[in-house]
């Protein structure tokens, strides 16, 4: 059975702290793959200020160094808001011989009991939590713990940044940060 995390998100830019995430977890965990996963429209956030596209495309040029990373585009091939619940049974009735971790943040793990049919989802997929400034991870639903460094960086913070006409050099991927200044995203408008 191959063993495959997915870290879902925005990826409004992705950037550095997302690698980071997804890297320590396949290591510590020994999994054969990591999947990003950029969503259509999460439930607890705003829509995105990149398009699909571009989202994908800066998450491409992200990983491209690294063999055990890809992008998975499932949650972008449909519309509306993008439920994890919905999201892994898809996935799970696609890849039948896959062993899938979903990666959340602290923030999400306290939220756990909030998710859409979240009884069902325990029996779908292994949780794995990962710290977040500010946020405990503390649920009585039985998720694998995995300390990563913390860094401090936000999609948020960078489009700000960015907006402001100030440099994202080592927040982002270098490919990143070419691909938002060649296709002028995130400037002030």
């Amino acid at each position: 059975m191959k063993h495959v995390g997915i870290l879902g998100g925005t990826f409004d830019p992705p950037h550095i702290g997302h690698l980071i995430v997804a890297e320590e977890v396949r290591a510590e965990l020994e999994l054969d793959e990591v999947w990003l996963m950029p969503s259509q429209e999460p439930p607890h956030k705003h829509t995105a200020a990149a398009d699909a596209d571009d989202r994908v495309n800066m998450v491409s040029s992200a990983i491209n160094a690294n063999p055990s990373f890809s992008v998975e585009t499932i949650e972008l091939d449909r519309s509306g808001k993008s439920y994890t619940y919905d999201t892994i049974k898809l996935l799970t009735d696609k890849h039948p011989e896959v062993r899938f971790y979903f990666v959340i943040g602290a923030d999400m793990v306290e939220y756990l009991p909030h998710w859409k049919h979240i009884d069902e989802l325990m029996d779908m997929v292994r949780f794995v939590g990962v710290k977040r400034n500010g946020f405990e991870l503390e649920t009585t639903y039985p998720i694998i713990e995995v300390d990563i460094p913390l860094i401090d960086i936000s999609s948020t913070d960078i489009k700000n940044r960015l907006a402001s006409g100030r440099s994202i050099k080592y927040l982002v991927p270098a490919g990143v940060e070419t691909y938002i200044k060649e296709n002028h995203l995130y400037e002030e408008r």
